[in-house]
């Protein structure tokens, strides 16, 4: 006996010890991987920077410390980072040019046009881009379009076939479940709850889901056709015939490849190009890479970039599996607003809104504090692939607004939307309900036991209607537009950026870095440099966050589901939601890349 509780007491003791080992050498691994994150990058002779243009293109790349420990890490490139990593290039006499590793992407057309527009003023310098993939999307091949040359494998792709969208409807299905949805609205434009009530687009949601479909088209034939001498009604007829099923060799023929080759051969096409000895190395830098390289202009005044992304919401979203999502929480960024007004460091803000809208009460609320962060500093606003709808919103009241020609904005208009259940809990589920109340709607609000009723419907209904005259009276002050002259733009109708422009709803057509030039001329600055806020999360955080299982697993749900993820996720949160929405559509601008 005396033996047994030897050998367990040593057995327990072994444990602890491996235990803490374990932990220990997890700890020095992440010490180990953020010290490895903040060294300054040296850029060696003959180095060449490598775009991997692959997967998803976010506003902020994430570095997410924890995951990559555990496994569970799917790589977000951030737009920030690839600018960045870009204009480093071009200033970096050791840097001989770009390499675009081509491949699938999945992002909006605005942030391949931003892209796109910084390769273009890289060329200015004199250095060469090339590009190479085994299969290039439409949008990869959008982005290489701009190189001196582009290579594709002999038996690879080109996937050319022009932009739709397809609405998905779920009204037929819920019904037979007994589930409805009850809708609120003012716009007859306003079609995001369509999906949920409609068995096909409404005939002003087509024309303007035709309208934006048909510009943004025409933006990236025009530039393509540009660069690659080839006429639109050639790329046109290309995309009729499904140019992704051509042979390679015919792809060289029309112009749309220079070259082909396999991967393997490249590095020695690289080198050529780019005027790199053949017996000297060729040096590759990647974005992550380029983040601790040293930037050239760090003096002078602070310009804050403020990053504003996904939807809008007084509370954290919630992912399909319980984990927190990327969004506009409302009172977060009211507060970090409110801290960049007080810091008298930063000069000028430029807030870069991506979002397709949300929550109409949140929306109101930063409205509020973008309104008095101008009282103090310039505030410029640089519109990404949506920024539309509630985006719109609390964009009205920046000292400037820019926009991509691509950018969809607008959406001037309101809804609320209530999911009527009694037809599954009565019906179905044979569930009954008495009630006893005080006063006439005592009851009012629970859809488990009925739909709304007349009168509570016409209640509801002016509810959105000073919603929406409140929303469109912020735009007139804003813009310093007539009200007659919002209302005859809104309706919920949404815009591209270069339709905006002559509508007043945006300033100038341009990118982020045309947005910074511009705060700094508001703000008056010389020198300037910029920050981005907020702050990626610590490893620290990440760790107490436990961010990487719940993350990485949304990831992959927003892989799996494409264009399905966003319509259940709204269904899973429609209790996180307040009641007056003032969102776009999922599917516009989510059109194939």
């Amino acid at each position: 006996m005396k033996d047994f509780f030897k050998y367990t007491a040593a057995t327990v003791v072994g444990i602890i010890v491996f235990t803490i080992v374990c932990v220990a050498l997890s700890v020095m691994s992440i010490v180990g991987m953020v010290a490895s994150a903040s060294a300054t990058q040296a850029v060696e002779k003959n180095s060449v920077l490598v775009l991997k243009l692959n997967g998803s293109i976010d506003e902020q790349g994430t570095d997410n410390t924890i995951g990559k420990l555990t496994g569970n890490y799917i790589p977000s490139t951030g737009l920030n980072d690839i600018l960045s990593a870009i204009k480093k290039a071009k200033d970096e006499e050791n840097i001989k040019g770009i390499y675009i590793d081509a491949g699938v992407l999945s992002t909006d057309y605005a942030t391949l046009q931003e892209i796109r527009s910084a390769l273009e003023d890289f060329r200015k310098s004199g250095k060469k881009i090339i590009a190479y993939a085994d299969t290039y999307s439409q949008g990869s091949y959008y982005l290489a379009s701009v190189a001196d040359k582009i290579y594709l494998n002999p038996i690879g792709m080109v996937d050319w076939h022009g932009i739709g969208a397809q609405p998905v409807f779920y009204k037929d299905m819920l019904a037979k479940f007994g589930v409805k949805f009850q809708v609120v609205k003012v716009g007859t434009f306003k079609s995001a709850t369509e999906t949920y009530t409609e068995e096909h687009m409404s005939d002003a949601n087509r024309l303007q889901t035709k309208m934006f479909l048909d510009g943004t088209w025409k933006q990236v034939c025009n530039a393509v056709s540009k660069s690659r001498g080839i006429s639109v009604d050639s790329l046109n007829r290309y995309a009729d015939e499904l140019l992704m099923f051509k042979s390679a060799e015919s792809l060289l023929k029309r112009k749309v490849v220079d070259g082909l080759a396999y991967a393997s051969d490249m590095k020695d096409i690289a080198k050529t190009q780019f005027g790199i000895g053949k017996d000297d190395d060729l040096n590759r830098l990647f974005v992550s890479d380029m983040t601790n390289v040293k930037e050239k202009q760090t003096s002078g005044e602070e310009i804050a970039i403020y990053y504003a992304y996904g939807d809008i919401v007084q509370s954290e979203k919630v992912s399909l599996l319980g984990g927190g999502s990327h969004s506009i929480v409302g009172s977060t960024v009211c507060n970090d607003l409110k801290d960049l007004m007080d810091d008298d460091d930063v000069k000028a803000v430029v807030i870069r809104v991506n979002s397709g809208g949300g929550d109409a009460f949140a929306s109101e609320q930063i409205w509020h504090q973008v309104m008095e962060l101008k009282k103090k500093k310039p505030v410029v606003v640089s519109m990404g692939g949506y920024a539309a709808s509630g985006a719109y919103y609390m964009s009205a009241p920046a000292s400037w607004i820019v926009a991509q020609p691509t950018t969809l904005t607008g959406s001037i208009g309101i809804f609320a939307v209530f999911p009527d259940m009694s037809g599954l809990v009565t019906q179905k589920l044979g569930v009954k309900f008495d009630e006893v109340k005080t006063n006439r709607n005592s009851t009012f609000g629970n859809l488990m036991a009925r739909p709304f009723n007349e009168e509570e419907t016409a209640v509801m209904q002016q509810y959105v209607n000073r919603g929406y005259q409140l929303f469109r009276k912020r735009v007139a002050d804003g813009r310093r537009l007539p009200v007659e002259s919002v209302e005859k733009i809104a309706q919920g109708r949404v815009w591209l950026g270069a339709d905006a422009i002559g509508l007043k709803l945006v300033d100038q057509l341009g990118g982020l870095n045309d947005a910074v030039a511009k705060a700094a001329k508001l703000a008056k600055l010389g020198e300037y440099y910029t920050v981005d806020y907020p702050a990626p999360s610590s490893w620290i955080d990440q760790l107490l966050a436990g961010a990487s299982d719940a993350g990485s697993v949304d990831a992959r749900l927003r892989l799996t589901l494409g264009d399905l993820y966003e319509p259940v996720s709204l269904m899973r949160n429609l209790d996180k939601h307040e009641a007056l929405q003032a969102r776009i559509p999922f599917e516009i601008g989510r059109a194939h890349v």
